[in-house]
């Protein structure tokens, strides 16, 4: 009776101290700006819940090596770790721009741990290692992959009381991350889904379509292979040039590319004993892409001219906005197609669909010369990225190879 009197006390304790740790998330997101368009949010205890099950799943990990004590981790950096990790873009910002505030705990403990991360010190509580930009006022840290809407930032949360919050339950429904498109009072949401060997980012569960797409990246083996309507174009030009989608009067684009390493002669001069010119050859093999691009016009005429008035086109009928020499453009009344010359490239059958299969290849990644061993790595896991589109459905897959251990336990 003794036992039991203790025994039910500690199993009401043990579940309330498992709700509050792992189920009971604070949904209140501070760190969102009124003029941000784009928001990724990630659910931190999800994302750990979901590690550790796969950690107890895979008992092969559990001796596995760990980081020495000079690294560090995430969790004794003095970072408060959040429910939901706000990360935002800026509007009329660049893509490649986003941004995130952290709250701290202990700073200097922070700004010990980003020394041991070789984070250079800019001066005035700013950092940096590679394209990781950090500023730190007080308790508050704000990171991103640009500086440029550092001061700004700082203006809204760190220097105001006042801030607007949103609920996490207008971005995201019990999903280890989702990524939302905001439009004034539109949002438009999509979940982000971490599976044993997939990554899926969607905005609806009807799988026909992209099974259809799926279905067809297995027949095929090119590198790239992509088509696109009119609305597509004009979605996917935004992140190069705005103007391109209507300037160029395209009207939908097809695509196919294989990768290929040749042997490529560079010829230089130097000068023998005699002081006579002598030519010498060196051979160095480069990946050469064999393409076609093909693109349905409401005016070629228009498209042409466009090009030609972006110096694209030169006097051997080349696209130079494609660096991989030589190719060929050329018209007719209905579409303007641009294609590599060493080796000829047909278009298959095509689905109806929107898509774009990118299939992994080892030339590709053994050519990346910059990454680190860790990206590489992670590259070269990776089977193929898909995306597809019908009306308002949207799908994104990263699917990576077969392995004994789970994404999350892989990378």
């Amino acid at each position: 009776m003794n036992k039991k009197k203790i025994i039910v006390p500690f199993i009401v304790l043990l579940a309330v101290a498992v709700y509050f740790v792992a189920f009971r998330k604070d949904k209140n997101l501070r760190y969102i700006p009124d003029n941000a368009d784009a928001v990724v949010l990630i659910d931190t205890k999800k994302l750990t819940g979901q590690y550790l099950f796969s950690l107890a799943m895979h008992p092969s990990r559990w001796s596995g090596k760990t980081k020495g004590k000079s690294s560090g981790s995430l969790k004794d950096s003095g970072v408060k770790i959040p429910d939901f990790l706000q990360i935002f873009h800026i509007k009329n910002t660049k893509f490649s721009e986003w941004y995130s505030v952290l709250e701290l705990k202990d700073p200097r403990k922070f700004i010990a741990f980003l020394k041991r991360q070789n984070f250079a010190d800019k001066g005035n509580n700013r950092f940096q290692k590679d394209q990781i930009f950090l500023m730190i006022e007080g308790d508050r840290c704000i990171a991103g992959t640009s500086d440029l809407a550092f001061a700004a930032i700082q203006r809204q949360f760190l220097q105001t009381s006042a801030n607007s919050v949103r609920d996490a339950d207008q971005l995201i429904q019990n999903t280890a991350g989702s990524i939302s498109f905001i439009s004034g009072q539109e949002i438009q949401n999509f979940s982000i889904e971490l599976n044993d060997d997939e990554i899926e980012i969607k905005n609806n569960s009807n799988p026909e379509i992209f099974n259809t797409v799926a279905s067809k990246s297995q027949k095929e083996n090119h590198f790239l292979e992509l088509k696109l309507d009119q609305e597509n174009i004009r979605k996917f030009a935004r992140f190069f040039n705005k103007s391109l989608a209507d300037s160029s009067q395209a009207a939908s684009l097809k695509a196919i590319a294989d990768l290929e390493q040749v042997n490529d002669t560079i010829i230089s001069y130097g000068y023998d004993d005699n002081f006579n010119e002598v030519e010498k050859k060196t051979i160095q093999k480069i990946l050469q892409p064999n393409y076609i691009i093909d693109i349905k016009s409401s005016d070629p005429g228009k498209t042409w001219a466009y090009f030609q008035s972006k110096k694209w086109i030169n006097g051997e009928s080349q696209f130079t906005a494609i660096p991989f020499q030589p190719n060929i453009i050329t018209r007719n009344n209905s579409r303007v197609v641009i294609q590599s010359t060493r080796k000829q490239v047909i278009l298959p059958p095509q689905l109806k669909e929107n898509y774009i299969v990118i299939r992994n290849s080892a030339l590709l990644y053994s050519s990346l010369k910059t990454l680190s061993i860790t990206e590489k790595r992670i590259v070269s896991d990776i089977d193929y990225i898909m995306y597809g589109n019908k009306a308002q459905d949207y799908w994104v897959k990263i699917k990576a190879k077969k392995g004994d251990l789970p994404l999350i336990l892989r990378w």
